[in-house]
């Protein structure tokens, strides 16, 4: 596993505009706490994206393979071939001098983002949602459980 080091927790939920080259601004309140080089993926359970930084990603990875196959082994070709998917999915991208990201179409068009988005904090990332998806998504789920 890798070095450790301090996990982001980013709370809070936001709306913004993609522009037309697909970037996106960056909520005020997260920009503090990341660092300049970000990793965007799709989220393996949502149809969102998941934005990391480059160390929280690969940490990210690691126990996704330990929880499915054990201790990864170097040379087992399912190993390499399920970290080789996570690898393949996944773009660099860097925080602009104006607080921006670029999220690449390949990564919007598999979650049908085009315009409005709405950004969700979470522990050691956060998501991105297309914003009718979103709020379709969240009408779904009966949060009042929690509280019964």
């Amino acid at each position: 596993m890798e070095e450790t080091e301090k996990i982001v927790d980013l709370n809070g939920k936001f709306r913004f505009k993609i522009d037309a080259k697909g970037r996106m601004s960056l909520p005020a309140k997260f920009r503090k706490d990341l660092n300049k080089d970000l990793v965007v993926t799709k989220d393996p359970m949502f149809d969102c994206l998941r934005v990391f930084e480059q160390k929280g990603f690969n940490a990210w990875v690691a126990r996704m393979l330990e929880e499915k196959l054990g201790e990864f082994n170097e040379t087992d070709k399912q190993h390499v071939a399920m970290r080789r998917w996570f690898k393949q999915n996944a773009e660099d991208v860097e925080i602009d001098s104006t607080n921006r990201i670029l999220l690449p179409a390949g990564q919007r068009d598999l979650v049908g983002i085009t315009k409005d988005v709405v950004i969700v904090g979470n522990k050691g990332y956060f998501e991105v949602w297309d914003a009718q998806r979103f709020d379709d998504m969240n009408a779904e789920y009966d949060f009042g459980a929690l509280f019964n």
